[in-house]
């Protein structure tokens, strides 16, 4: 099979896997704004902390299938699942943790990023609700992990599709036909986790691995998270920021800062599905100790993204008077959108670029650096944009000047460390 063609029979189902949980959340989106601006702002709200726990704990996938890939590419399948196994053990016991801490705290922590009274008591509404699915949501993660570094990724198309696909029917019926408003779309979405990670773990059972915990597999897992969990604590502290800012300012910028936030999510999930491809070949070369080949994915990778990067932004510019309107009637939520909007298409090519070698760098298992090029990115660019809109009344023009310099910041860093080659070290284990 030719470079490209295998490239892409990876990145194809992958595609799938990654813009089928964003696809629901715009489907959710644009079911939930038409309750109004409330209910879209409480939805904003609850939802980005949902989206920090799973960016939070990306070890789980995308530390997995580092791992996995290598041990695959060095001929040690049985092992490359075994990391599975162990990191769905992580996946069940941090979810349990985090779905106590969640109920705990829902009030408080909505209150303190909601800007009235009635965004607070809809976020909490939401996320008491969602909160349960959290450990299915990182099962899932897990699953994905190790079946991709193991170069399967069909099933877990199906797994995911599955879930989704049912949960996105279930979900206008539970919010306008029964009437549960908000509280259907909650429902919705555990209905989709419930489903996705039994299928997920019926799989790794009939793996025949076995099962029991390793401690030292654990270990050795969270030792490559810790960096990638300080790189996501950096995305998190810049996202929650957004949010913050936006529903400070008012009920209508959030709700725009949402319905563009939503695209942009799946626009990246989009263009990551060719960095999974990266990481499962890049893994796989440096497993079986060939750099070259690592070195060559790497580059063809990146000429994809910045490719797809250019058809989407265009695509999405012709498509700015009507695509917000599917999300929101709210008049004053669509006069903010345009603000969000021509940031959110000018930024696609250099998105299509950076998630692209970050792919690269996580199959290289390169989570120092990643966490230096984020924690640089967030600090020095987009957080003192962020709080400097909230200060100067800069509305969403600020917050989306910040993700500008953010994304700028990690292509600099991205493409000066792949030019190096010092990411490319060969072994079974890195």
């Amino acid at each position: 099979m030719s470079p490209l063609r295998r490239l892409l029979s990876l990145a194809v189902p992958a595609l799938g896997v990654l813009a089928a949980e964003p696809l629901y959340l715009l489907v959710d989106t644009a079911v939930v704004g038409h309750l109004g601006a409330v209910a879209l702002a409480g939805l904003s709200v609850g939802g980005v902390i949902m989206a920090q726990v799973g960016s939070l704990l990306t070890f789980l996938s995308y530390g997995t299938t580092s791992r996995a890939a290598r041990l695959f590419g060095a001929g040690r399948r049985e092992d490359a699942v075994a990391e599975g196994v162990q990191a769905t053990w992580l996946a069940v016991s941090i979810g349990v943790a985090l779905l106590i801490v969640g109920q705990l705290v829902a009030r408080p922590v909505m209150g303190a990023l909601a800007g009235s009274p009635e965004v607070t008591d809809a976020a909490v509404e939401w996320f008491r609700i969602a909160v349960l699915g959290v450990p299915l949501v990182l099962v899932t993660m897990a699953g994905n992990g190790w079946m991709r570094g193991v170069q399967e990724t069909v099933r877990p198309l199906r797994f995911v599709l599955a879930g989704n696909a049912i949960s996105a029917v279930l979900c206008p019926v539970l919010v306008h036909v029964v009437g549960w408003g908000l509280v259907g779309s909650a429902v919705a979405n555990v209905v989709a986790q419930v489903i996705s990670a039994s299928m997920f773990i019926r799989a790794l059972v009939a793996e025949g691995a076995p099962l029991r915990p390793s401690m030292g597999k654990m270990r050795a897992q969270v030792k490559l998270g810790r960096d990638l969990m300080l790189r996501s604590v950096a995305f998190q502290a810049c996202f929650i920021s957004a949010t913050t800012v936006a529903a400070h300012t008012s009920t209508a910028t959030v709700g725009a800062h949402q319905v563009v936030l939503q695209l942009w999510n799946f626009l990246a999930m989009v263009l990551d599905s060719l960095a999974i491809a990266a990481q499962a070949l890049v893994g796989e070369a440096l497993g079986a100790s060939e750099p070259d080949r690592a070195r060559s994915v790497a580059w063809q990778v990146t000429r994809y993204g910045l490719v797809f990067g250019v058809v989407l932004g265009v695509l999405f510019a012709l498509l700015a008077g009507v695509l917000p309107h599917v999300f929101t009637s709210d008049t004053a939520v669509l006069a903010e959108v345009p603000k969000a909007w021509w940031f959110f298409v000018a930024l696609q090519p250099v998105c299509g670029v950076v998630f692209a070698l970050d792919g690269v760098m996580f199959g290289a298992g390169d989570a120092a650096f990643m966490r230096n090029a984020t924690l640089l990115a967030a600090f020095g660019g987009f957080l003192p944009l962020v709080w400097a809109a909230r200060v100067f009344d800069w509305g969403l023009v600020g917050i989306w000047s910040g993700l500008s310099a953010f994304l700028v910041v990690r292509l600099v860093a991205a493409i000066t460390r792949t030019r190096s080659g010092r990411w490319a070290v060969v072994g079974a284990v890195r």
